[in-house]
This record gives structure tokens, C-alpha cells and sequence, in this order.
């Protein structure tokens, strides 16, 4: 069994869906490891992950527009001091993962045709996010 680690940074703009399955891909074929798996974790309280529908943008927006009802900014929340999408994004984040597992089959991510990894930007402003790739197989 072999391991290998590496950490991406991905940039955001504000709250959205930002698909990242590209930059795993190209990583994970560099490391030589046919069968496995590969843990993808997200460093952070207010972003998260989602493998989702990668085809069609409107799901993306639906999804943010959800979100946005379920844990609206401006609510009745104790913690503001971070400002006004702050908590929204805390609750955002507790509502879906900041870790996913995928397997790895024939050196690739075994998802389906229309599967896509995404980091979920909860917050307003820009960010660097940093998501880190643990890889474990053969």
C-alpha cells in the first residue's frame, strides 16, 4: 500500500459552487496508485464539499438559492461579530461535509458521468480555500 498527501488551494469569488474534480484528477494520476481511496477534506468552517450534478449550472444555483432560504443572513443569530454572512455560512457548512470519500478505480475517481467535485463557498467575499487530498492504494 502507498499513501500520498497534497494540499490545493482554490480560490472563490463570493458564495457559489466552485467544481474542482479537474485538479484532483490530475494530481491523483501523477501518483500511480490504480486501486484505492481518496479522502478529500476542507480546512475550513464556512465552505464545503459536494460531489453534485456537473452538467447542468441551474442545479448549482438552485442549490445556493436553498441554502441561502434555510440559513438566511440577517437572522436571529448570536454570533455576528464576523459579519452578517458569517453564521449563515457556519450553519451552511454543518448541513453538508467538509470530507468525502471516493474511490479510485483504474487510477481514476470512480464517479458517475455527470458527478462533479465541488468546494461550496458559503461566504460573501473572496477567499483561498484549501482542500487536502489523502490518497491510499495500490
Amino acid at each position: 500500500m502507498k499513501q500520498a498527501v497534497h494540499i490545493l488551494s482554490i480560490s472563490t469569488r463570493g458564495q457559489a459552487l466552485y467544481e474542482f474534480t479537474a485538479a484532483i484528477g490530475e494530481w491523483l494520476r501523477l501518483q500511480n496508485i490504480h486501486t484505492g481511496l481518496i479522502t478529500v477534506f476542507c480546512r475550513h468552517t464556512s465552505a464545503s464539499l459536494l460531489i453534485q450534478e456537473n452538467a447542468d449550472p441551474t442545479v448549482r444555483r438552485d442549490l445556493k438559492a436553498y441554502f441561502s432560504r434555510i440559513a438566511p443572513e440577517g437572522g436571529p443569530y448570536e454570533h455576528d461579530s464576523e459579519g452578517s454572512d458569517d453564521m449563515p455560512a457556519h450553519l451552511k457548512t454543518a448541513l453538508t461535509q467538509v470530507q468525502l470519500s471516493i474511490p479510485v478505480v483504474n487510477g481514476n475517481l470512480a464517479l458517475g458521468t455527470w458527478q462533479g467535485v465541488y468546494l461550496f463557498e458559503h461566504r460573501d467575499r473572496a477567499h483561498r480555500r484549501e482542500v487536502v487530498l489523502h490518497l491510499i492504494g495500490e
